[in-house]
């Protein structure tokens, strides 16, 4: 005949195994969730790199245009032209790569530069929190 404390500790260990089928199932579906947004997310970049590349491609063919005609001397001229062409420089760099190269190549970049990179992300969230403020 079994005992209370037999019978409390099967009740237990069945409860025990529901929850646990139940936390994993969860966190399975969570995760899947997760990665099919994130796949979603990579293919809704990818699919936008062509529009990104010509907007940068207009935008450092307009400063080209008008580096000439800035007031401010040689320097400022120069300080144009150069940043016209990593304008054009970082458009190929969008039409050459994926979001997963891109990412890697930023993780990199991270890894081998992590005081500038913090630097950078912090001016990023910066400003990011300067322009949701003003909303």
């Amino acid at each position: 005949m079994p005992n209370k404390t037999t019978q409390w500790n099967d009740s237990t260990a069945a409860d025990v195994r529901t929850a646990t089928h139940g936390v994993t199932e969860t966190a399975r579906t969570a995760a899947t969730s997760m990665t099919d947004a994130a796949h979603d997310v990579a293919a809704t970049v990818d699919g936008s790199r062509s529009t990104v590349a010509g907007g940068l491609d207009a935008a450092a063919s307009a400063l080209q245009d008008k580096a000439a005609d800035l007031p401010g001397g040689e320097t400022v001229r120069n300080v144009a032209r150069a940043t016209a062409d990593r304008l054009g420089n970082s458009a190929e760099y969008v039409r050459a790569h994926d979001v997963k190269g891109m990412m890697a190549d930023a993780e990199s970049f991270v890894k081998t530069n992590p005081g500038p990179a913090l630097a950078v992300a912090a001016a990023f969230g910066f400003i990011l929190g300067l322009a949701l403020s003003h909303d």
